[in-house]
């Protein structure tokens, strides 16, 4: 039996991602560790990172230093490794090191339509697009790479900017799709052709954890706009694992390697390990991984004693907690604080008062609320249940609209 090209799917890294102000590197080392791992006991030959390998364009030191020492570790024994940037990374600053990365088998995309440099596996390099075949590969790999698609990045304004939203949301799949189309012309008979992108597809069930990709709205991608010439679709920006329905093609999110925010409570994370051959449909299986430290709600309809009880007898003690505390009257600061020392693994606080007893419970949908909603929400987490006095959320809301001023001279300047 012919040996299958073995491919390792894996996305949405956030490098630096805080959870409630706690920086989490210790289970981010874990990941990697474990990513690494699987790709030398898989037998691995390709692995496709689709973006968001930091969590800010300006990452602290320690996330980049986790950034290639994870290049480091899984380029190794003829395996190439293929980087593309997500919403969060900046493109200029996440390949950096493309010279030297190049030279051991990595290669960085940061805009579309870089031109990969040339690299001991390079068969083939064009903009967007390269030809990878390591040694001990049974084929060569083609890679249409799209790093994530701003308007900016793909240099040029869609439509102006009294164009209905659905209009702009059209010209942006239609362009999408036409790029697709364009770079599929690389595609090679005899070799196993993938695509990886940054990219929101129409219908995935996205988490609070990812934020919106532009102004006013997500752009998302109509799931026909990759080209039937691709055999897999590496996909990053969603953090839920989830195939993308209505693709002609398989299309996969391998969703975040970590639970980053409690919308993702009690879902499995992993990476995709693909299996191919040229001309042939492609064999995948998702692989969970068992790093991190688990995302947990607490519901406390026992009030403040109830939650005390429970961190006295080490309920979910490896966890990051997200409390409800069901109470008479708002947690004074002297309960929040204490609550805190015993566990300092609980991120959230929110007291549900009896006249709040029929509300839904749970983290709202907060890309449905205003700013000053938002604001509340913030406040009543961060102290336990109370109120903000309205001077303080003008004063807010006065700040927002004072920085978006700034910022607007800032792109206009630039």
């Amino acid at each position: 039996m012919d040996k299958a090209l073995r491919i390792l799917h894996t996305s949405d890294w956030h490098l630096g991602k805080t959870i409630g102000g706690h920086r989490r590197w210790d289970e981010q080392e874990q990941f990697i560790e474990e990513i690494a791992l699987l790709a030398r006991d898989e037998g691995v030959h390709l692995v496709l990172l689709a973006g968001d390998v930091f969590d800010t364009e300006n990452p602290p030191a320690r996330a980049e230093e986790l950034y290639f020492d994870a290049l480091s570790r899984l380029a190794v024994d003829g395996r190439q490794v293929v980087v593309i940037a997500g919403n969060h990374d900046q493109p200029e600053r996440l390949a950096a090191p493309v010279p030297l990365a190049a030279r051991q088998g990595v290669y960085i995309l940061g805009r579309p339509g870089d031109v990969p440099p040339l690299g001991p596996g390079v068969l083939e390099s064009g903009p967007s697009c390269l030809v990878l075949q390591g040694p001990g590969w049974p084929c060569p790999a083609v890679i249409l790479a799209l790093p994530y698609p701003s308007e900016a990045r793909l240099g040029e304004l869609l439509t102006p900017s009294l164009e209905e939203a659905v209009e702009r949301q059209a010209a942006y799949s239609r362009r999408v799709a036409a790029f697709l189309k364009q770079l599929a012309g690389s595609c090679r008979p005899g070799a196993v052709n993938l695509a990886v992108s940054h990219l929101y597809m129409y219908g995935g069930q996205i988490s609070d954890s990812e934020r919106t990709l532009s102004l006013g709205g997500a752009y998302s991608v109509d799931p026909g706009a990759f080209p039937r010439e691709v055999q897999y679709v590496a996909l990053g920006h969603l953090h839920r694992p989830q195939e993308v329905v209505g693709a002609p093609v398989p299309c996969r999110y391998s969703g975040s390697p970590l639970a980053y925010s409690f919308s993702e409570t009690g879902q499995a994370k992993g990476v995709v390990l693909v299996e191919a051959f040229p001309g042939r449909p492609v064999h995948f299986r998702e692989i969970t991984l068992n790093s991190g430290r688990p995302l947990v709600r607490w519901r406390a309809t026992g009030g403040y004693e109830e939650v005390l009880a429970w961190c006295r007898a080490g309920r979910d003690e490896r966890a990051w907690i997200d409390l409800e505390v069901h109470a008479a009257a708002p947690l004074t600061r002297e309960q929040v604080e204490q609550l805190r020392e015993m566990r300092p693994g609980i991120i959230d606080i929110r007291t549900v008062l009896p006249d709040q007893e029929g509300e839904s419970a749970g983290t709202p949908d907060v890309d449905a609320l205003p700013l000053d909603e938002l604001f509340k929400l913030f406040y009543r987490q961060q102290t336990g249940g109370g109120e903000p006095h309205t001077d303080l959320v003008h004063i807010f809301l006065e700040l927002v609209e004072a920085t978006a001023g700034e910022r607007g001279d800032e792109v206009e300047a630039g």
